[in-house]
């Protein structure tokens, strides 16, 4: 795994491993799972919504700006050419 990166949020340091332009792993954060980036919003959970059917603009709409259009079709790229999504 690549080297962690560590930004500032809020007064609070924020811990991270990089797994695409909008994609991390931090730790302590949904425990570990991927996750979009700034959110607790886990990559897994937005890709089940998107395998029972549910539209990709209907889920940006959902999460009222929280994760971009793009993030979901990077989750989606990242699904389909690593495993790096298959965590448990």
């Amino acid at each position: 795994m690549n080297k962690p990166e560590t930004e500032r949020m809020e007064g609070e340091t924020y811990e991270y491993y990089s797994l695409g332009r909008y994609i991390v792993r931090a730790k302590g954060v949904c425990g570990g799972r991927p996750t979009f980036k700034h959110t607790r919003i886990e990559v897994n959970g937005t890709l089940d919504r998107l395998d029972a059917g549910e539209d990709i603009d209907d889920i940006v709409r959902g999460y009222k700006g929280l994760v971009r259009k793009e993030a979901i079709l990077e989750a989606m790229e990242l699904a389909k050419t690593s495993s790096v999504l298959n965590v448990a």
